[in-house]
């Protein structure tokens, strides 16, 4: 007999682990103890050598599919004598600790959802260890029942013994219910109104005569109305105030997305992932759907259920339903009974209501797939907090403050990183005060307490204000340039820390000359960059109102870069309004609240207005997002560009392809090919700087961020550039390229920048 003491560390808890243990330690006849503290699982076994072996060669091999381990450290050591297995109390200890994100209802549960047989035959809150809620329900760790918002539903005997059943896989499921013990489901008209019956039933009925219901999910409300009826979804954006942005729908099963959507293997396997994201898909021609779904677009934002009242009620209506975040644009996401009905009662007609509150305010997450890899656009639900891997142990813990679009902020300790859940735009105080609990509660929860604070160059993003205002006064505080941390990003979720050609490519960042950034490529380690490359400066007429008018960033070309063939465009120019060109023109001779840009996100603007494509934004990105869905794959053709140089690099000045571009528009060329060959120039162009840098500076490593990079065409006409040139090409996979995964790269120059020694 010898002894072997395991120490595993990893996402841990919460999955199922325990059991998995003692009944590895069955299996393989061991005597010995295993107990959760909030870093790790401790375990202590004694046996024969091979069954040890054995024992922890399966720890490793046949883990339960949530768990996510990280190291396993053993050591062989004398037997004590144990004549047991046991599974003993938690224990606290200090360190890092992970929790694990709320997951989608395991295929287990689903089959008793569904059998009326079964005690929990339609039961909206069924789960076991291998699925439901967690993070949204933790109040702090260790991971037991009374740490979460379940607390207030005591066990009956049925759900005690399947609890306290090492061989259940419900045993230590902190969140097991059942109909007699459980959380109940209700549905209430804003009056007050109860509905009698079955609130499913009613709720399917509501939403078939065209309502819209308010329903209470894992992080917060989902406002749901029936996706083919145009009237309702038309009430539904006016209500909610969402001009022109898609709305994601959710589908009974893989058959309705094959319905309405073109799907690979990929998609395919992202939709039927345990995490359950939003996948955005290219839209088949002739769907029933609502023409107010996601008017303008090819693209289709698509989920399947993922609790069990999603697939009852899926399973009730038997269609697809828009399921969008219950609040009004722009505002935090609703978790509250009480704040559900006083801020949705003016959008929603009813309310699907259960009684389990939720602690933490998660939206629905977004994958898209760009070349062959999944890619986190809204990283939220089932993503967050997992945690990413650095290649590195910070001594100081560090707080990323992230950016002022898109925002999450990024908490660093030791070897971890985490990053919040999708905060949402830093614009109002609702979202400040959201931004500001969730780093609360994350810092209690992973106990943090961050000595070193990074925040972005723009002095008026309310991101940097808060870190400047942050309470601790000794904290060191690290400015960090928007696009550097973009590159960095990217490196870093590959681990990657020596120089790279680092594309950043989008719509706004503060640059170090004051000027606004969003087409550069730089040359990048974690602690510099050096700008080698960016477009041409085109101006911003009028400032921020240039990004809500595309059309102004047209004429901004026209008249500057394009000045010397400004007669050609005077079809275009005709078509501004005659007072708004005076002042306009006026503007920009005199330099007055014209800043300048070298966006790559503004070119694509100005390229989608010129071609009457989007002339106004009602959303973030909607011009690029339009003109993306124009384009036809198939087309190859590319238009001309100068590559020009300066003191500190190259250059691109895209005047000569917005002059082909108009000239092949005002020919009659279909807008298809136009757009293609648009998208394949911006490609090219990005390709002839790469090469430069490459025989400049000698790096073959190229990587790729920034919300440009979002687009699937742009990405996989840039990813068979590069390639078939000889470069090793790096792009996002664990953290969205938009500003969501800023902050990890703030926090990783914040480290670079301050590490000792």
């Amino acid at each position: 007999m010898q002894g072997l003491s395991v120490r595993v560390r990893g996402i841990v808890q919460g999955v199922g682990f325990r059991p998995f243990v003692y009944q590895l330690a069955e299996r393989y006849q061991l005597n010995g103890w295993v107990r959760n503290t909030n870093t790790q699982v401790e375990i202590e076994v004694e046996g024969g050598d091979q069954a040890l072996t054995d024992f922890l060669q399966s720890l490793r091999d046949r883990a339960p599919p949530l768990a996510r381990i990280d190291e396993i450290v053993s050591e062989r050591r004398p037997a004590s004598g144990f004549t047991s297995f046991e599974i003993i109390e938690s224990q606290l200890d200090a360190g890092w600790q992970s929790i694990p994100p709320d997951t989608a209802t395991c295929d287990a549960c689903l089959d008793e959802l569904l059998d009326p047989d079964e005690r929990r035959y339609r039961y909206a809150f069924t789960n076991c260890t291998h699925c439901g809620p967690r993070f949204t329900i933790i109040d702090s760790l260790p991971y037991d029942r009374d740490r979460t918002t379940m607390r207030c539903f005591p066990m009956c005997e049925d759900c005690r013994r399947e609890y306290e059943n090492p061989r259940d896989r419900r045993f230590h499921a902190q969140p097991i219910a059942c109909p007699a013990c459980g959380p109940k489901l209700w549905l209430q008209m804003p009056d007050a109104e109860l509905a009698r019956g079955d609130p499913i039933e009613a709720c399917a009925s509501l939403l078939e005569d065209g309502s819209i219901v308010a329903v209470k999910g894992l992080g917060g409300y989902q406002l749901a109305c029936d996706a083919t009826n145009q009237e309702a979804v038309a009430r539904l954006r006016a209500r909610k105030r969402r001009w022109g942005k898609p709305f994601a729908l959710m589908v009974p099963d893989l058959e309705w997305v094959e319905r309405l959507c073109e799907v690979t293997a990929v998609e395919s396997e992202a939709l039927r992932s345990r995490e359950r994201p939003i996948v955005l898909l290219k839209q088949r021609a002739g769907s029933s759907l609502a023409a107010d779904v996601a008017p303008g677009l090819d693209t289709l934002g698509l989920m399947l259920p993922y609790t069990p009242l999603h697939h009852l009620l899926l399973d009730r209506f038997a269609g697809p339903l828009v399921m969008t975040s219950g609040n009004l644009s722009e505002e935090p996401i609703a978790i509250g009974n009480r704040e559900a009905v006083e801020r949705l009662s003016d959008i929603a007609d009813a309310f699907l209501f259960h009684d389990r509150d939720i602690y933490a305010r998660y939206d629905d997450s977004v994958v898209r797939v760009l070349g062959d890899t999944v890619v986190p656009i809204r990283r939220a639900r089932s993503y967050a907090p997992a945690p990413i891997d650095l290649p590195f142990t910070a001594v100081r813990d560090i707080l990323a403050c992230g950016a002022q679009q898109k925002n999450t902020f990024c908490l660093v300790k030791e070897s971890k990183a985490v990053l919040s859940q999708h905060i949402g735009e830093l614009e109002n105080l609702e979202t400040l005060l959201h931004f500001e609990s969730s780093l609360e509660t994350f810092k209690r929860l992973f106990r943090i307490e961050p000595r070193i604070i990074a925040h972005d160059m723009h002095p008026d993003y309310l991101s940097t204000r808060f870190a400047h205002d942050y309470p601790d006064p000794s904290a060191m505080r690290v400015v960090v340039q928007h696009h550097h941390a973009h590159v960095v990003s990217a490196m870093a979720e590959h681990g990657i820390a020596e120089p790279v050609i680092g594309v950043a490519y989008d719509g706004t960042g503060y640059g170090t000359d004051g000027a606004v950034w969003g087409g550069e490529i730089l040359v990048a380690d974690w602690k510099s960059f050096k700008r080698i490359g960016h477009l041409r400066y085109a101006p911003m007429l009028g400032g921020e109102a240039a990004i809500r008018r595309p059309y102004r960033m047209a004429a901004g070309y026209v008249w500057s870069l394009c000045a010397a063939s400004e007669a050609e465009f005077e079809p275009f120019i005709a078509t501004l309004p005659v007072g708004e060109r005076i002042i306009l023109r006026r503007q920009l001779e005199a330099r007055l609240n014209t800043p300048v840009t070298s966006s790559c996100g503004r070119l694509f603007d100005a390229a989608a207005a010129l071609l009457g494509v989007c002339r106004e934004a009602l959303y973030e990105g909607q011009a690029a997002v339009e003109l993306e869905a124009l384009a036809d794959p198939q087309v190859e053709d590319m238009y001309p560009f100068d590559l020009l140089r300066d003191a500190d690099g190259w250059v691109v000045d895209p005047a000569a392809t917005l002059r082909a571009l108009w000239c092949d528009f005002r020919a009659g060329r279909p807008i298809s090919t136009v757009a293609a060959a648009f998208h394949n120039t911006v490609a090219a162009f990005t390709l002839a700087v790469c090469r430069e840098a490459r025989d400049e500076h000698g790096l073959n490593r190229v990587v790729l961020s920034g919300g440009c990079f979002q687009n699937a065409l742009l990405i996989r006409r840039l990813l068979d550039g590069l390639q078939a040139a000889g470069f090793e090409v790096f792009t996002h996979r664990l953290v969205p390229p938009n500003d969501g995964g800023l902050s990890l790269g703030q926090a990783v120059v914040a480290y670079a920048l301050t590490a000792e020694g």
